[in-house]
């Protein structure tokens, strides 16, 4: 099991920028030897040693090799530990962007004894393992890198900034309270008196779950936010499927054509619909054909269309309902379908009252001349978040390990209350309680198993 403040004796190096053409890239080095392993093949403009240059600024020079021969000039961030991200010296070499220039600094300062490769997510880990961040700190992290939205870039810095944390430790530390009180009460039960102890102690647990219910309610919006809807769009053949997506995307996505059966195959792309993520898929149309490469595309279709979070039937306003309109209608998921009433631009063929029969929430647009996104964001918002989206002034719990582990913490915790109305003794009850602590304690990873970091950090780039 690995706790907080392990100590680490080697030095790691890894570039730390996305590999290609670019202005700048770094190369990173952390660790007891960081220092000597860039003074040896680093020649500051000023003659300093890399442990004489003061910690947190930037030096010019150059980087050589074994023969002295430049390989790129160079600007130098020295960064003396603690005050660094990994709680260890750190050196950032800022070069030249290019594969070459990274690659070539990063087999130089790896050629160096007791310098390796950095494993994926191996600097956060280290900033985890030393005690600057704790494990929601280290995890949004990749969250931050991976964000589609502000939103979900909000609900990722907050974590980092500690806020769901502070929640979490709030509510391990009345738990531990209440801990304390128990142990009192089995050790001298002479000085207590029990009912009125059980009725204090139901209090303090049904407190302590409503806490860890708000942190749960929050979580289908910070999901949300974090991963984004997966979102299908069907429709018969040549209804605007795809120039739907196109107009959605802002881009010439899909191909568009007035041949039914262009589409052929599922095309998947991510969006920003005011600020909601949609993790979109535009289908090939839902028909019957004779094609066996069409058929395959239809087969696609479908087994997207079962899987989707929100489903967008795509109906064209120009044409009467057709018998396959009305059976994807019948099809649709309750709860979890918009109907797009597409073509608003042409004279309308299908009516109001026929279509809110089926009471499934309408969008009135036209992918062609740009109209009707807002409306359909606003169908969203009320469909998914209760007509709200608010990422800054709440707690959101996004992450799929922190709402399973806080379903279990409330399992164990419904199950200490209903041990205690049942009369069960009360150092029974403590065990269901010290289970809620372990699994909240497990978010912030105030104890964890080495198998559970080597998961987290593995979702990590090298170099972060």
């Amino acid at each position: 099991m690995f706790v907080k403040g392990c100590v680490r004796v080697d030095t790691i190096a890894a570039i730390a920028t996305a590999m290609g053409e670019g202005g700048i890239g770094i190369v990173k080095v952390s660790g007891p030897r960081a220092f000597e392993a860039v003074n040896k093949i680093f020649r500051a403009k000023n003659k300093k040693q890399i442990n004489q240059l003061p910690s947190h600024h930037l030096c010019y020079g150059k980087i050589v090799d074994a023969q002295d021969d430049i390989v790129d000039e160079v600007l130098i961030g020295v960064m003396k530990a603690p005050n660094t991200y990994t709680r260890e010296d750190i050196v950032e070499i800022n070069c030249h962007g290019g594969n070459q220039p990274l690659r070539r600094i990063l087999e130089l300062v790896i050629a160096h004894d007791g310098v390796r490769l950095a494993d994926p997510g191996e600097f956060t880990q280290r900033a985890f393992l030393n005690g600057r961040i704790d494990l929601v700190q280290a995890e949004s992290v990749i969250d931050i890198i991976k964000s589609q939205t502000n939103n979900a870039l909000r609900v990722s810095m907050s974590q980092l900034q500690g806020r769901l944390s502070a929640k979490i430790n709030h509510i391990i530390d009345q738990i531990i309270h209440i801990q304390a009180g128990i142990a009192v009460n089995v050790d001298y039960p002479e000085y207590e008196d029990e009912a009125q102890s059980q009725i204090l102690l139901n209090q303090a647990l049904q407190h302590v779950s409503e806490s860890i219910a708000d942190l749960l309610a929050s979580s289908k919006t910070g999901r949300i936010m974090r991963e984004g809807l997966n979102t299908v769009i069907i429709g018969r053949p040549n209804v605007g499927k795809s120039s739907l997506m196109n107009y959605l995307l802002g881009e010439e996505r899909a191909i568009v054509t007035a041949i039914p059966g262009t589409t052929r195959d599922t095309v998947e792309e991510m969006l920003n619909l005011d600020g909601i993520p949609l993790r979109i898929i535009d289908t090939a149309g839902i028909r019957e054909s004779d094609d066996p490469v069409e058929r395959i595309g239809v087969e696609r279709s479908r087994q997207a269309f079962s899987n989707a979070d929100l489903v967008l039937l795509v109906l064209d306003s120009a044409e009467a309902l057709s018998p396959e309109d009305r059976e994807l209608i019948r099809l649709l998921p309750v709860e979890r379908a918009i109907i797009i009433v597409n073509k608003i631009d042409l004279p309308a063929r299908v009516t109001e009252n026929e279509l809110r029969d089926y009471g499934f929430p309408i969008c009135h647009l036209s992918a062609t001349e740009a109209l009707g996104k807002s409306e359909l964001a606003e169908i969203v918002k009320d469909l998914f978040l209760g007509g709200q989206l608010d990422s800054s002034n709440h707690v959101l719990v996004s992450n799929v390990r922190h709402i399973d582990l806080l379903q279990q913490a409330q399992d164990h915790l419904e199950n200490a209350i209903q041990a205690l109305i049942a009369g069960i003794p009360i150092d029974l009850v403590n065990i269901a309680v010290e289970n809620t602590t372990i699994c909240l304690g497990n978010i912030v990873g105030r104890a964890v198993e080495e198998d559970l970091l080597t998961h987290v950090f593995s979702q990590f780039c090298v170099g972060k």
